[in-house]
């Protein structure tokens, strides 16, 4: 680490650290921005919420979408919502996990005080049977 550079990972003492948040939701189907709106809003409040995170301790957030979602935009969705000031991504899944049709997902990098194992994550809908392991209701 260079002298004179702010240390950017700190203890377990309360200290900030950045953590990933992963998280996603199955869209309903339709042709226009208003079902991935509604799901954008709802997959962010159930990431940040338990959590205790604030659109300004996000560091960035990378959207997936599978090809089945259509011409559709997550990162103009949290834009809209509060999250403009966001290094936002969105980018197509590769293909290579289709266990669950129209898929949205996110990572969410964030600064805070918890630790990893703290971190509840988000998986809605469709998406649940995705990470069951990882899901509120699995941590303690």
């Amino acid at each position: 680490m260079r002298s004179g550079w702010p240390r950017r990972v700190r203890d377990a003492r309360g200290h900030s650290a950045c953590r990933g948040i992963r998280g996603a939701i199955t869209v309903a189907a339709a042709a226009d921005q208003e079902p991935i709106s509604a799901a954008v809003s709802e997959l962010l409040e159930a990431m940040t919420v338990p959590n205790a995170v604030q659109p300004d301790q996000v560091a960035a957030l990378v959207f997936t979408i599978p090809d089945d979602l259509g011409p559709v935009n997550p990162a103009a969705a949290a834009r809209a919502i509060g999250y403009g000031n966001v290094p936002l991504l969105m980018v197509k899944e590769h293909g290579g996990d289709t266990r669950v049709g129209r898929c949205l997902r996110a990572l969410m990098l964030v600064n805070s005080t918890l630790t990893q194992p703290q971190i509840r994550h988000a998986y809605l809908g469709g998406a649940a049977s995705l990470r069951s392991d990882l899901t509120a209701g699995a941590q303690s």
